[in-house]
């Protein structure tokens, strides 16, 4: 599903829809290139294309008549300063040519010399907008069309009209009709709504930012005894990295010694600091809280926690959904169109009125008000920021048709152990054939002391949750797939399955209806049993069971209230199957239990025939369904396996991520339908009240920037969600 990484390039000089569609389809001449998408939100390209030189593919935008290099991922923010620049000394120069117009309802009936008026309107025409002469006559050789014609057109016609009639006026007579400002106007507000524009796309790239900005410029790192400052780039994999108090952690790793808490919440979105220990993993970028701490280095640079999410993030932003293909179906022939609605409001209203100097101000609003910029940044911006906003909270949507679909989901399938569960068995049931539970817990600590097993773990953990000491047991030896054995006081002891105590002549029947109540639950068993002069005495049994998750019954409950059904897909016994279900609020036709891989496989397969299904896994067995799923969702403490496999995968282990995943998706989607109405609302009512010669080209100017503005702004909302999973 994500077997090839695109290429990604930075491309500069994009404007509108018609430009993407113009950019894409240079690359896509270009031989060997497989896939190329374009986000003029983000101006960047993605590109996939094997074997093909960057070089070559820059080459192709650059005779589009746009600028590319290889994407970097450490990019800086653009600055803004010279674009700030630029508008303020376009307002300046603007200022005294609307002047008039703004004094008029005051009774204040003043305008500048006619000379006066060119002096100040040129610079803007032909020096500060000389970026849409530039960009449109690159799109004229590439025979295509963009936003900037129409701006150049339609100031053109009215700086054009402004300068004949000055020349052509007769000394001496009054100041002929000059329409130096609408010219003048139109460039700057067509300028300013581009700086806010481009504002508020850096705003919807915070997220982006702030996961790069994570990463600590130096280490340090214990070498001969010695601490030693270096760079992160020169750490290598193994090295041990010392983490003060405060710092940030610089790579991933595995804590050799020390303790303290990780604040992991611009990572994952948890938020509560995070307990370390030694044996446990640590993610570079990472704030270490109270304790030094000494660390093995697991992965550097570009194969760390942090480096990954940034380039799904990244890669989901770049990538388009699937709506926006019906938009650059529009925009291809959107200039075109405009462009003869202007001519044919021009001729029309120049021969039934006979005023061609109206009729020339009518089109040049036509021309203006059409800007397609809004149409080209209504998806890709709320894509921007619903990615965004949803990578701060631990989702990582790796593809852009997940983010549109997750929200139509009607099923979302879990598998239990590792997802709903802990995935790591723990000490449920503990009873003594005498009642003393301590002294039969302390036996099996004994037996167990120094295996690496996950039961000999569960029963250590519990051993030492109650306090408990581990008896003094000698000569002890594992007994593959059967259990354990060992010495106390000179009698064997053994604890392990129940055929080999019945193998050795153990009774079990004194203990058979607890061990039937734990079966019916789901729980594995383990029998200890001490040899005795008269023979082997059963002592007590241990019953093992995986615990859920604490989040997991909440996670159920706000899938049913987001209108979800939600359903158990397991290869466990019925037993542990029901009895999960009872604790986290699953309905019993809502399990499916002793399910091998493929029945798992199948089991999405039908329910994918009667709607979207999502199925959230975290192990290599649960990687087919996870492909098959309408949207996979891989648990972040899982496989490798599974989280390329599916579209999201969830930083960290909280099932209630799920339902924010979905949430945000509806949120993103609505977000992109209420951007494409704002686009196209203000081309279906503006272009035919332009044509109509009802809207004045300053008026135009203004509605066109304005377009634009509203559906980043709009998109720009999105980053007040609030997930559910943030405690």
């Amino acid at each position: 599903m994500h077997s090839e990484s695109p290429l990604r390039l930075d491309i500069a000089g994009m404007t509108c829809a018609s430009c993407v569609g113009r950019v894409e389809k240079a690359l896509r001449k270009v031989e060997g290139v497989r896939e190329a998408s374009v986000n003029l939100a983000t101006e960047t390209a993605a590109v996939i294309a094997p074997g093909v030189p960057a070089a070559r593919l820059i080459q192709a935008v650059e005779q589009a008549g746009y600028q590319a290099r290889v994407h970097a991922d450490a990019a800086p923010p653009p600055a803004v300063s010279r674009e700030t620049r630029h508008l303020w000394l376009a307002v300046l120069l603007s200022l005294p040519l609307a002047a008039p117009m703004l004094l008029m309802p005051f009774g204040i009936h003043w305008a500048l010399p006619g000379w006066a008026q060119w002096l100040l309107a040129t610079p803007v025409q032909f020096w500060l907008g000389a970026r849409f002469y530039r960009a449109g006559f690159a799109a004229l050789r590439a025979r295509s069309g963009n936003m900037d014609q129409l701006v150049a057109l339609g100031t053109s016609a009215a700086y054009g009209l402004s300068v004949y009639h000055l020349l052509a006026a007769m000394p001496g007579h009054h100041t002929p009709p000059l329409y130096f400002e609408s010219s003048a106007v139109v460039v700057t507000l067509i300028l300013f709504g581009k700086w806010l524009e481009a504002r508020a796309k850096r705003q919807a790239t915070d997220a982006i930012r702030a996961l790069q900005a994570l990463r600590p410029a130096t280490a340090r790192v214990l070498r001969d005894g010695v601490e030693t400052p270096v760079a992160v780039d020169a750490v290598a994999v193994g090295d041990t990295v010392v983490v003060l108090p405060g710092e940030r952690i610089p790579v991933d790793g595995v804590v050799l010694d020390g303790r303290s808490h990780c604040d992991e919440s611009l990572l994952s979105g948890e938020s509560r600091p995070v307990p370390k220990a030694p044996g446990d993993t640590v993610t570079g970028g990472a704030v270490n809280g109270e304790g030094r701490l000494h660390l093995r280095t697991t992965a550097v640079g570009a194969e760390t926690a942090l480096a990954r999410i940034v380039r799904l993030v990244e890669d989901a932003q770049a990538k388009k959904a699937p709506i926006q293909r019906i938009v650059d179906k529009v925009s291809a022939v959107f200039v075109p169109v405009v462009i003869v609605i202007a001519l044919v409001t021009l001729l029309g209203w120049g021969l039934v009125r006979g005023d061609w100097t109206q009729a020339l101000l009518d089109a040049v609003a036509v021309l203006v008000i059409a800007c397609p910029c809004a149409l080209g940044l209504a998806t890709p911006a709320a894509v921007m920021a619903g990615t965004g906003v949803a990578a701060r909270a631990g989702i990582l949507i790796q593809d852009v048709e997940a983010l549109e679909t997750t929200g139509r989901l009607r099923t979302v399938a879990f598998d239990k152990t590792g997802t709903l569960t802990v995935g790591k068995p723990a000490l449920m049931r503990l009873q003594a054939l005498e009642g003393d539970e301590a002294a039969l817990l302390a036996l099996a600590a004994g037996l167990q002391q120094g295996s690496e097993h996950p039961l000999a773990k569960a029963v250590l953990d519990a051993a030492r949750a109650r306090g408990i000491a581990p008896a003094a047991v000698t000569g002890i030896a594992a007994v593959a797939g059967r259990g354990v054995q060992g010495e106390q006081d000179g009698r064997r002891l053994v604890l392990g399955q129940a055929r080999w105590l019945a193998a050795l002549g153990v009774d079990l029947t004194p203990m058979q209806e607890a061990a039937q109540a734990a079966e019916r639950q789901g729980q594995t068993l383990s029998w200890l049993a001490v040899a005795m002069p008269d023979g082997w005495q059963v002592r007590g049994l241990l019953a093992f069971g995986d615990t859920p998750r604490p989040q997991s019954a909440e996670a159920i409950a706000a899938l049913r209230a987001l209108g979800i059904r939600p359903l158990l897909l397991t290869g466990d016994s019925r037993g542990a199957a029901r009895a999960l279900a009872a604790q986290v609020g699953l309905h019993e036709d809502e399990v499916r239990a002793e399910l091998l891989p493929q029945d798992k496989l199948e089991a999405i397969r039908a329910l994918a025939a009667d709607g979207p299904v999502g199925m959230v896994g975290d192990g290599i067995n649960d990687a087919p369904a996870l492909a098959a799923a309408t949207v996979g969702f891989a648990m972040g403490s899982g496989t490798d396996v599974a989280m390329h496999a599916a579209g999201i995968t969830l930083v960290r282990p909280d099932p209630r991520l799920v339902a924010d995943a979905i949430d945000i998706s509806r949120r993103s989607v609505r977000k992109i339908h209420q951007n494409l109405f704002w686009a196209f609302i203000y081309n279906v009512v503006g272009i035919p009240l332009a044509a109509l010669g009802q809207l004045d080209p300053m008026l135009a100017g203004a509605a066109m920037a304005a377009s634009s503005v509203s559906v980043v702004s709009n998109a720009l909302l999105l980053r007040r969600w609030t997930p559910r999973a943030r405690d």
